[in-house]
């Protein structure tokens, strides 16, 4: 059946930014597509009730609370899946993010801050991930599958976003870099990500003026839900994603430019 190709069975992967939002989403997905999960973040209150929906889809999960902004940190998770698990066979990178400010008010350590947190914390947990891929592609269960959260202000323009955009664009060519490295026994894509009704939005989707603006600037007319996304996670990280690449997937309502303006005026 054409269903079958979504499932993880007896997978291993890791997810970043676990605690709650796209990756809480994502970690649960995975468990309910079959996959055991090492799930991370800095809140382990907020791990230990991911880690229950896990349980309850009837896999396993191991958390590690962390700060992910710590390199060694991050790449340690892959070494985590193999020694809990005996392999690791999917990562996905979404911890990341920066602060909206000014152009004026966004100096250069607000650039070399979003670039280490949104890609070089991704590529220290996907090298150090690497080697075990390769052994899970090798035994017959398909291609490694690296998925990388980026955002869809990493593709359109708008004020305010200049760190984080340009950081989640750099994720997102990283994302095609490195699949044309690791192909064909590991597969990297990417998601942007539009909107999506997350504690990160929290003060969007709770004032109605807000919500309605960011709404009516949507094609499709509302807010994401995390469950989109990990569905979509799902997709590329499973065989039905098989012959896929070094592409980013725009999950995003169909936004052309930014769809919440931060009312930053004129210099």
């Amino acid at each position: 059946m054409i269903l079958d190709l979504f499932r993880v069975t007896g997978r291993v992967a890791v997810v970043t930014g676990a605690g709650r939002g796209i990756g809480a989403a994502a970690a649960v997905a995975l468990a309910e597509a079959g996959a055991d999960v090492v799930i991370s973040a800095r809140t382990a209150d907020q791990l230990a009730g991911v880690a229950r929906q896990v349980e309850a889809a009837g896999r396993k999960a191991v958390v590690v609370p962390a700060d992910l902004s710590d390199l060694d940190a991050a790449a340690g998770l892959a070494t985590t899946a193999v020694e809990e698990f005996g392999r690791l066979d999917i990562v996905v990178n979404n911890v990341g993010g920066a602060m909206p400010r000014p152009f004026q008010a966004t100096k250069p350590r607000h650039l070399v801050n979003a670039f280490n947190f949104n890609v070089a914390v991704a590529h220290g947990l996907t090298q150090a991930a690497v080697p075990h891929l390769l052994t899970a592609g090798a035994d017959g269960a398909g291609t490694g599958a690296v998925v990388n959260i980026t955002s869809a202000v990493g593709r359109v323009a708008g004020r305010g976003y200049l760190a984080y955009g340009t950081a989640k664009a750099a994720l997102a060519h990283y994302t095609r870099l490195a699949a044309a490295d690791l192909a064909p026994r590991i597969r990297v894509n990417a998601i942007a990500v539009g909107a999506a009704a997350t504690s990160a939005l929290e003060i969007v989707v709770t004032d109605d003026n807000l919500r309605t603006q960011l709404e009516r600037a949507t094609p499709l007319g509302r807010i994401g839900d995390p469950a989109e996304i990990a569905a979509a996670v799902v997709f590329l990280a499973s065989p039905a994603g098989g012959y896929i690449t070094g592409k980013v997937l725009e999950v995003d309502g169909g936004i052309e430019r930014p769809n919440l303006d931060l009312g930053i005026p004129d210099l």
